[in-house]
This record gives structure tokens, sequence and C-alpha cells, in this order.
């Protein structure tokens, strides 16, 4: 269907539009919504990272508790006593509550619990009640329990359990071997309790968004404490809880509940915790919704004003190309008609003059000239139709029929592959050497048609024989003429080993640059030729004449024949490039191809 200029106009412009105007929107929506991303990513980071900084002061409080009851010697003392003293027990329990403990209780309210368990079975302890505590557990066992969990160096281990095991209570230990006086060997535990509650005063004052949550968990994947009482939290399974804890001090996007939510967390170095805070990836990018609405509400104001002065703008070009259209038409049919300029001064008024020109100096000149033309292109057309159709008339069928020959008696012989290669490598020829131009090629081309000339002959002759090409790879792209190197190779196999190919036969292919020519050699180690025979081929080169069927059956037998290769490169290139030869008897023959260099 044939479409007005006017309509191609309007179309393009549409389509420029709407591309512009869709990647703008495109673009700057993904990367508005990636910095957005990157940029609360980065302030959500920085918030965990001042909670955890508070957070590992708030443990700093504990720990140096624990170190006034890893430094009080009557603690040490007790956890060298001997576990049948009964006397000595009461005496350390009742100093140990009364003077270290209530001590730490007034200093540390927060504490809940404080316990010391020796290796010998015996433990003291006291809770913030300020009543003697009675312990419902077996030391022993806690004991063994919390050496499992905690490294004989003194460093802190912070366990998400506590001494009465009440699923209810978020309570979280912390605890430290301990020495006694007459060994440097860890002889017990002190473990201190606190309820994980009061860290929710540290993370009460951040407002990251709604739906916004936060939970601890400890250095084994476990979860410590997490912030209740919003009914918007997601809910959070193993799976969700273990995948955010391989992604310490990282960012990742969990689908909870079947919304999308962001957890950015932090790794403590001093507590081991991971702190992560978690946000629904909708209230993040609720920005780029108003970016998105701004975007189209723009793009389509835009598009509606730009399609208005594209079609006035269409129609100012459109109109004058019309009237010049119908000028046109009217030359066709040899009436030279002026086109009126309607005053016009730019460059399609400059069209319009221009046009009227040329119908008077054209109505003068245009069939003496045509003739002119017409009659020298028709002779040089008719010229070199007819030298390359004597060129391709020149085709020796013999090879043909000896391919052809050699098939069949494959075909009759064996089943086998042999076939199929020969009759892929005569199809190419074929296909390569049937075309009826003289265009240059490149070099690579005419070694690919040497190649499949050398998968026949192989069959032909029973022998592989590999040729040597020393071309260097910058010149396999040098352009050269069509059908000019393989029948120098048929040529040198055709005369150069009478006696049949020995081993010490070469045939080598080479190419350089020397001076303003492209020159391409073929050189074998054959027969040769005398100095007569020499002299008498230079002097059929040097007459510029195409092979005739009449001629030396020594270079016209078994392809296009010398004198055509040498014509053939003259007809494309010009009288001053084409073959050359040098030869020395029982020495060998060089053939050289000489072309202009690019």
């Amino acid at each position: 269907m044939r479409k007005s200029l006017s309509n191609k106009l309007f179309a393009s412009f549409l389509t420029v539009i709407l591309l512009s105007l869709s990647m703008v929107g495109f673009i700057s929506y993904f990367q508005a919504s990636a910095e957005l991303d990157k940029s609360s990513e980065k302030s959500i980071a920085q918030v965990i990272r001042s909670a955890s900084y508070q957070t590992d002061l708030y443990l700093q409080n504990y720990e140096k508790a624990s170190d006034s009851i890893l430094s009080y010697n009557q603690v040490k003392e007790f956890l060298d006593m001997d576990p049948e003293d009964s006397f000595s027990y009461y005496q350390y329990t009742n100093d140990i509550q009364k003077y270290l403990f209530r001590s730490l209780f007034i200093l540390y309210p927060q504490i809940n619990l404080m316990y010391v368990i020796g290796e010998h079975g015996k433990a003291i302890s006291d809770d913030n009640s300020y009543q003697a505590h009675s312990l419902q557990f077996h030391p022993q066992e806690r004991y063994r329990f919390l050496s499992e969990h905690t490294p004989e160096s003194g460093r802190i281990t912070i366990l998400n359990t506590n001494v009465m095991n009440e699923g209810d209570r978020n309570i979280i230990t912390m605890v430290r071997r301990n020495r006694g006086v007459s060994s440097y060997r860890p002889k017990g535990i002190v473990a201190i309790e606190f309820k994980a509650e009061d860290l929710a005063r540290i993370w009460e004052p951040l407002d990251l968004g709604q739906g916004e949550s936060y939970f601890i968990m400890d250095e084994f994947g476990k979860l410590l404490y997490r912030a209740e009482g919003n009914k918007n939290h997601p809910g959070l399974s193993a799976e969700h809880i273990q995948n955010v804890f391989q992604h310490p001090n990282d960012s990742v996007v969990e689908k909870v509940d079947g919304k999308e939510y962001l957890f950015v967390s932090r790794k403590s170095e001093y507590s081991k915790w991971q702190l992560v805070v978690s946000i629904p990836v909708g209230e993040l990018r609720k920005p780029i919704s108003t970016i998105r609405t701004t975007t189209l509400v723009v793009g389509v104001l835009t598009l509606v004003g730009t399609l208005l002065l594209a079609t006035w703008f269409g129609r100012s070009i459109t109109k004058p190309i019309l009237i010049l259209k119908e000028g046109m038409r009217e030359t066709e049919k040899g009436k030279w008609r002026r086109l009126e300029m309607n005053g016009r001064q730019d460059e399609l008024g400059g069209l319009m003059r221009s046009y009227n020109l040329m119908v008077t100096r054209l109505s003068e000149m245009i069939e003496r000239v045509y003739e002119a033309e017409l009659t020298t292109q028709k002779e040089a057309l008719e010229r070199h139709q007819a030298e390359f159709q004597a060129l391709q008339l020149q085709i020796n069928p013999h090879y043909l029929y000896n391919t052809l020959e050699t098939i069949k008696c494959y075909a009759v012989v064996q089943d086998s592959d042999e076939i199929t290669e020969i009759v892929e490598a005569m199809a190419f020829m074929l296909r390569y050497s049937i075309q009826t131009n003289l265009e240059e090629i490149t070099i690579a081309n005419e070694l690919n048609h040497v190649l499949s000339y050398m998968t026949i002959l192989k069959h032909r002759i029973g022998r592989e024989f590999e040729i040597d090409v020393v071309i260097p790879p910058t010149l396999l792209l040098a352009k050269m003429v069509r059908l000019t190197l393989q029948p120098l190779i048929e040529n040198i196999f055709q005369h150069a080993f009478p006696e049949g190919i020995e081993d010490k036969h070469y045939i080598r292919i080479d190419a350089r640059i020397e001076e303003d020519r492209f020159l391409v050699l073929v050189e074998d180690n054959g027969a040769g030729m005398s100095r007569e025979r020499l002299d008498k081929l230079r002097e059929k080169l040097n007459l510029n004449q195409l092979a005739d069927t009449e001629g030396d059956s020594l270079y016209h037998r078994g392809g296009i024949g010398l004198m055509n290769v040498h014509r053939r490169i003259q007809m494309v290139f010009g009288e001053q490039y084409g073959l050359s030869v040098e030869s020395v008897e029982n020495e060998g023959t060089r053939l050289i191809l000489s072309m202009p260099a690019e």
C-alpha cells in the first residue's frame, strides 16, 4: 500500500516522539527507583549502625558487671572450695549475695538474675527482688550446657536462654568463664540474665515508615528479640530468618505473605549479634509513583503539542513537493511546464527555481545527450559481454568429464563419504566459476576455490598433496580478480610434474606488496621450461590477447588458461598489470600475478 509523504512524516514524528518519551520515562523511572533504593538502604543502614552502637554500649554495661564478679576474690575462692564443706559454702553464698550481687543490682537495675556455678557442682545465685533466690535447676547440667557454648578464653558469649527455662519470657544470658585463686584454668561460669525488652528502649525512637519492623539474631542465627505490637509486621518463617542471616552487612528482598520486604542487616563486632530492619518495598517506592504520574501527564501533553506541530510542519513541506511532483509528471509526458514560485525563498523555493532552470536547459539538450550516451554505453556493454562470453566459453569440459567419471567409479566400487566430498567441492567450484562478472574478490576467496579443486584432485590422482600457503595474514583480504589462481595450480599439475608427483615436489603460494603493486606468486620445483618455450610464452602474453582454441595446448588445456588469466587481470586493472613467468628448466617455474596495491 502506497503512503503519502505527509503520512510518512507524521508517522516518523510520532515514532521519534513516542520513542523519546518512552525511553526518557523508562530510564528516569528505573534510574530514580534504583537511586531511591540505594538512598533508602543507605539511610536504613546508618540508622541500624547507630542503634547497633547504642546496643553495644548497653551490653558493655553488663560486661562491666561481669568484670566485677570475675575480679571479686570471694568468687574465686568459692570456685576453689571443697564441695563437701557446707559451712564454707554457706559463708561464700552469704558474702557474695550480700556484698557483691546486691551492689550490682543497685548499679545495674536492668539485671534480672546473676549466678556463679563452679565445676564442683555448687552454685550461688540471686535475683533483683532482694530475696535469696533458690535455683530450680541442676547446677551440673547447667554448667555443662553453658560450658559447651562458652570459650575458655574468657570472651563473653550471649545466649537466648534463661535459668528458669520459661518460654514466655524473652531472657538473654551473658556468660563468661572464670578461674579460681589457685589456677589459671577456668573452674567456673559467671552468668547474668536480663530481659530482651530492655533493648526496645534503644529501638523505640526508630521511625522508618509504615510497616517497618526490626529484630535481633545471635551469632548462631537464632532469633533473640523481635518488636511486637505492629499488625503490619511480616510473618517471618525459619527459612526467611535463615536467608537474612546468611547476608550479614547486606540487604536482601524477601517475599513474605505475598508482599515484598527489604531486609537490611548489620552485624555487631562486639556482640556478634545481627540487627535487622524490615520495611515493605512498596513503602520505599511511593515517591516513584509520583514521578511516574508526572512523567505520564507531561508526556501526553508533550505528545499532543508536538503532533500538532508535526502536522503543520509536514504540510508546509509536502505542499511544494506535490507541486514539483505534478510538474515532473507533466515533464514525463513531454510538456515542459514551468512552476509558479508563489514567493518562496526557502530551500524548497530554491528547488523549484532549479527545476524551472532544468526544464529550460533539458528541453534543448536531452535528445542529443541521451542518444550519444546510449550509443556509447551500448557499444561498451557489447564489447565487455563479448569478451566475457569468450572467456566463459573456453572452459574446457574435459576436466568436468574426468571428475564426473571419478564420482561414478566411487559410486560403483564403494559406498563412502568420498562421493559427497567430491560433489560438494565440485558444486562450489561450479557456482564460483560461472559468475558472469569480473568483480574484484579477496585472495581468501581464491584460496577457498583452490581448496575445492585440490579436494577433487586428491581423489583423481589417488594421493594427498598439500600446497604451501605462506601469504601473510594481513594480505588475505587483498583484492584480486576472480578465477585467476586455480588455473595456475591446474596448469602446474598438468605440466610441471610429467613423470608423476614425488615427495620432493612442492607448490608454494605467496603474496607481497612491492611499491604500488600487489603480487601473488605461485611457484613449483617441477620440470620448468626451456629458454625457447619461455620466450614464446612471454611473447604471447605481451600480445594482450585472449587464448584461442587453436593455440598452443600447453598453455590452454586444463582450464581457462594462462593467457586468459593474464587478459582477465588487464580487463579489470589495466594493460600495465597481468601475468609474468619466470622458469629454469629442470628447476621449476614461478608465475607472478601483478595487480595494483590498495
